[in-house]
């Protein structure tokens, strides 16, 4: 089981990263698979709590009874445009896959299942300095954090 906090132990600076454009708006996007294997995206609010990644499932919601049924999801962190000719700027997008492990349910609002993540990848997209190359930095448990740059 990974944390969130195994890889804020691992790659301090790079998760710092994730989190800001993860922190930056209240919703993100999640995929999860469907009882027919077909993609399921769903918006979702998440939260970094005690060393945990969570999100939570309103009672009855698709999503919630995707992932009681096959725990694979990807999170995405919302993603804006960068400004033109400012592209230096553009502080990119991050993802976070794993599965979903039910920790509860929720207690304030309408209720639910809450989840924290057991994380399998994550991944900062951005562009280089001169906004010349795209980059896309990835960690895994295994391999650690890796670059790659595209032009």
């Amino acid at each position: 089981m990974t944390s969130w906090r195994d890889v804020e132990s691992a790659v301090p600076e790079f998760a710092a990263r994730v989190r800001t454009l993860f922190d930056a708006h209240r919703h993100k996007t999640i995929a999860t698979v469907r009882a027919d294997g077909a993609p399921r995206i769903s918006g979702i609010e998440s939260a970094f709590d005690d060393g945990e990644l969570t999100f939570g499932s309103m009672p009855a919601a698709r999503k919630g009874a995707d992932l009681r049924r096959d725990p694979r999801f990807a999170l995405h962190s919302a993603t804006v445009d960068p400004a033109e000719g400012q592209e230096a700027q553009w502080p990119g997008e991050a993802k976070i896959a794993g599965r979903a492990v039910v920790s509860g349910e929720i207690t304030e609002g309408p209720g639910g299942d809450l989840f924290r993540a057991d994380i399998t990848e994550v991944v900062h997209t951005h562009l280089d300095p001169g906004a010349t190359l795209l980059v896309v930095e990835w960690w895994t448990p295994g391999q650690g954090l890796q670059r790659r740059e595209r032009e």
